[in-house]
């Protein structure tokens, strides 16, 4: 079917005027839950020591909103297919601007882990919602381009810019401010997605809600995540953690075995087993994986190792945060409609894989100059190239009433990845460090030459780490560049189903029904 064919029966609305404006929006809203995820971090030391939260539940701050948000992201993709991805996106704004509220007044440890488990279910409502948005709002291949590269940007930079604010909201005034300063941006982003949003007609999906589905998805992506959680903390032996990755694995069986019967599945099995789309999923996952363990390792070498400040620290990550937004918005967008995806996507990894081999060489005395700086840059170029058709891509050619799961699937894959990626590099440095520490620690005399094993024991550690993220991009390149292999958006096809002709049309119009 012919684009001018497809305008003329009616199926598809003509764009938006107000979609630009409507971008602002929803990239505030996505900015807003992208910084969360790191700018809590930063505050957490002088959180826990307010509340009187003891180490041993200290994780929960975190864990609690990881385990709302990975857990019930399907669900949020699905509420806003069924009520309207408009409404759903405003009302996850105001949810997540009162979650945020609740945790700035935290008066004890319950109060604070309660806050940050709400904030994690209305931005599962709120993150699938916005990706769906800009999935139905821009339909042109390079508009499309351009929107999904200012997207693309904030969801790969927006974690670093979390590090800069936390530090400086943690510093100047306090850890509540790191809570409280989601409210204006809550506010500003669902007035303005209330007044200039206009939603195409005929998305949504109102077949009966698939609860067998909506249970066995949520419980199996929470065990999921709270098993690599509890790895971190516990070993990968603790009965309880290997009890939640088997109980995973069964709960997410049974729920592709339920979704393959039902007649209104919560996640049709359509939207993964297209080759493109599930190849987007694994590749981002994976190196999602890599970028969450840089993430922490790299934050405390700058402030353990080498004495930064929490603002010098946010900093110094501004290299990558240029990279991202420049790979993005530079590079992804203007190749975007030139070029396969693929072909963004599998150098993309493979540069930000040469820029993790920089930070394999940190030692103690390492220069920022000569080593993190060109790093953290190329990490940023390559993953903001990688992300901008990542994004595009992951809701490219699904029917509209599919587009918030599509979306949903997004965000899961990250979720899971960010998990894994925590708790599995995490136990690499950590296992990497205690060897090193006890082949050298005897051959120190003084104290200060034992606090220099220490230090090096932790960059060691770090190092282990990086190696293994290198390898774990190397693989998302190699899955990109096997799996993805869409034609450029406008141009000629070479997907792996259909006919040439079907695919193209796919690509060129990506929201119309089928």
């Amino acid at each position: 079917m012919s684009q001018s064919a497809v305008k003329a029966s009616g199926v598809t609305d003509a764009p938006d005027a107000g979609r630009w404006k409507a971008l602002v929006f929803i990239a505030l809203a996505q900015l807003m839950v992208v910084l969360d995820a790191t700018i809590v971090n930063i505050a957490l030391p002088s959180a826990q020591q307010d509340l009187g939260i003891s180490d041993g539940n200290r994780q929960w701050v975190v864990t609690a909103y990881a385990l709302a948000f990975g857990g019930l992201l399907l669900f949020g993709g699905r509420i806003a297919d069924l009520w309207g991805r408009k409404r759903t996106f405003v009302l996850g704004l105001a949810g997540f601007a009162v979650a945020s509220a609740l945790g700035g007044a935290a008066t004890n440890e319950a109060m604070m882990f309660g806050s940050r488990a709400l904030q994690g279910v209305f931005g599962a409502l709120l993150a699938p919602a916005a990706l769906s948005l800009l999935a139905v709002m821009f339909t042109d291949a390079k508009e499309r381009a351009k929107a999904f590269g200012i997207y693309g940007a904030i969801a790969g930079g927006g974690g670093a810019v979390g590090l800069i604010l936390g530090g400086f909201l943690t510093e100047y005034l306090n850890w509540r401010w790191t809570f409280f300063v989601n409210i204006p941006f809550a506010i500003v982003a669902a007035a303005g997605a209330y007044l200039v949003i206009r939603e195409p007609k005929g998305g949504r999906n109102r077949s009966p809600l698939d609860i067998p589905g909506v249970i066995l998805s949520t419980l199996g992506l929470v065990a999921l995540v709270y098993g690599f959680t509890r790895a971190e903390s516990n070993g990968w032996s603790d009965a309880v953690t290997v009890g939640m990755f088997v109980g995973s694995a069964v709960l997410l069986l049974a729920f592709v075995i339920v979704e393959s019967r039902v007649k209104a599945p919560l996640l049709p099995l359509r939207v993964i087993t297209e080759r493109n789309r599930g190849g987007i999923y694994l590749s981002l996952g994976l190196a999602i994986i890599a970028m969450f363990g840089l993430f922490l390792f790299l934050t405390y070498y700058l402030q353990i190792v080498k004495g930064y400040t929490p603002v010098k620290t946010g900093f110094a990550f501004l290299p990558m945060i240029a990279g991202m937004i420049t790979g993005s918005t530079q590079i992804g967008t203007r190749l975007m409609t030139r070029v396969a995806p693929r072909l963004l996507m599998g150098p993309g990894f493979l540069v930000a894989a040469v820029g993790m081999l920089f930070l394999t060489q940190l030692e103690v005395d390492t220069s920022y100059a000569g080593v993190l700086l060109p790093g953290m840059l190329l990490l940023g170029l390559g993953m903001g190239t990688a992300f901008m058709p990542a994004m595009s891509m992951a809701t490219m050619g699904v029917e509209p009433r599919d587009a918030g799961v599509a979306s949903a699937m997004v965000n899961t894959s990250q979720q899971v990845g960010g998990a894994i990626g925590t708790a599995l590099l995490n136990t690499i440095a950590a296992s990497a460090t205690t060897s090193y520490i006890a082949d050298h620690i005897g051959g120190a005399s003084s104290r200060s030459q034992q606090q220099l094993v220490q230090l090096e024991g932790q960059v060691q550690g770090y190092t282990s780490a990086i190696w293994f993220a290198v390898g774990i991009l190397v693989v998302a390149a190699a899955i990109a560049l096997t799996l993805v292999n869409a034609g450029r958006p406008g141009g000629s096809a070479v997907t792996g189903s259909g006919t040439g002709d079907e695919a193209e049309d796919e690509l060129r119009v990506p929201v119309v029904a089928h």
